[in-house]
């Protein structure tokens, strides 16, 4: 569903390594959709004083530190659910209902926050939208 490019932006050849990359990844014959929606990632940032990548929508990280994961988490989960068609919602449900295991099946369940009180649930979930579209018709309220 989608190409990480992840480069040693302190390697000397750095430049020819993303061309021969790109060459290889032509030569494969992919879609060009995926070659279209690549992430770019420049690691190691933090042994260059003020990074700032030259290439556009490049992001930059040091996974030794931790720097820009979360924002490398972010693009790779915004471009994950483009080229799926899926998204990310929130629903409530009852828990003594079959709702949250028909939402095991049927889409990825991220995270489930129980109100005990009311016996009511807040779910997360990845979800495609003909599967979230039999949901509703399942489950209208």
């Amino acid at each position: 569903d989608l190409i990480v490019h992840v480069r040693d932006i302190t390697h000397p050849e750095t430049i020819l390594q993303k061309a021969t990359v790109l060459s290889v990844l032509r030569n494969l014959n992919l879609p060009s959709h995926l070659l279209d929606s690549m992430v770019e990632v420049h690691n190691k940032v933090d042994l260059i004083e003020r990074y700032k990548p030259t290439e556009e929508n490049a992001l930059a990280i040091s996974a030794l530190h931790g720097h820009g994961l979360e924002e490398l988490k972010q693009e790779i989960e915004k471009k994950i659910l483009t080229a799926t068609g899926k998204k990310i919602l929130t629903v409530s449900i009852n828990l003594e209902g079959p709702q949250l295991s028909w939402l095991y099946k049927e889409a990825t369940v991220q995270e489930v926050e129980v109100m005990p009180e009311d016996g009511t649930a807040r779910v997360k979930v990845i979800i495609g939208s003909s599967a979230f579209g039999r949901y509703k018709n399942l489950f209208p309220n």
